[in-house]
């Protein structure tokens, strides 16, 4: 039986009478490399926010490995492997790459704030760190500023910085974004190659990509689950067209 590593059970969230998230079921299964697609304003960020307790949701319950984490706070939930990527050039704009990730190392470790005193003994996380680096392809860059890499390249250091909490389930929330379409390609090629047994699940906008590294597509409309199957089921539905050739009317 496929173990299912984080689910949400009849998730709502309004704001006021706006409502952007339907009685979401959703299920991810480990090691599952799933896609979150949808028009603009359907809820995805949302979705992200209330899987990850940046948002709370007004009725239903989220799961994250058979435990309920609906009440949980965001670093509860990271500590119990649940991480997303965030923007590190208004974290770290001054540390190189390895001592940025070493910093998040240190951090789950609970010695972070030991980090200045003699980096030299913390030799096992700063190897920690040099791997993790090594598997985003970043091991060329350990030692460059993380303000002044390519910006490719910076995104793949904020997935490294969430991988430095050791998840067992990663959200990425458009982890190309603003990426030139030359270096996005580096970027889901480098997540691609993760660990199968971490859990993906990626907001993307790029179809090209979407169906090129997602093995399941889920399709949000209007704060709701639309459709959700294989690339090929997704590529043959009529009203997945629809929705985003505008004749469909979701919000």
């Amino acid at each position: 039986m496929t173990e299912i590593v984080l689910s949400t059970r009849r998730l709502d969230k309004n704001f006021g009478s706006l409502v952007v998230a339907r009685n979401i079921e959703l299920n991810l299964p480990k090691g599952a490399r799933y896609a979150l697609i949808g028009p603009n304003g359907a809820g995805k960020t949302t979705l992200i926010n209330l899987m990850t307790g940046m948002l709370k949701p007004n009725a239903g319950q989220i799961f994250l490995g058979g435990e309920d984490v609906t009440a949980l706070e965001p670093q509860e939930r990271v500590r119990r492997g649940l991480a997303r990527t965030f923007q590190i050039n208004t974290l770290f704009p001054g540390l190189n790459a390895l001592e940025a990730v070493t910093l998040a190392v240190c951090e789950r470790r609970n010695i972070a704030g030991e980090f200045w005193r003699n980096v030299a003994v913390h030799r096992e996380a700063i190897e920690e760190a040099h791997d993790i680096l090594a598997k985003l392809r970043l091991g060329d860059s350990c030692y460059q500023i993380t303000r002044e890499l390519p910006y490719g390249r910076q995104r793949l250091l904020e997935i490294a910085l969430a991988l430095a909490t050791k998840p067992k389930v990663l959200l990425l929330d458009e982890p190309a974004a603003g990426v030139p379409q030359e270096e996005s390609g580096e970027v889901f090629e480098a997540v691609a190659s993760l660990s199968d047994d971490l859990t993906l699940l990626f907001i993307e906008h790029d179809m090209h990509v979407v169906f090129r590294f997602a093995s399941h597509i889920i399709v949000l409309v209007s704060g709701a689950i639309f459709t959700e199957g294989s690339p090929a089921a997704i590529a043959a539905d009529p009203g997945v067209r629809e929705v985003y050739l505008g004749k469909r009317k979701h919000g």
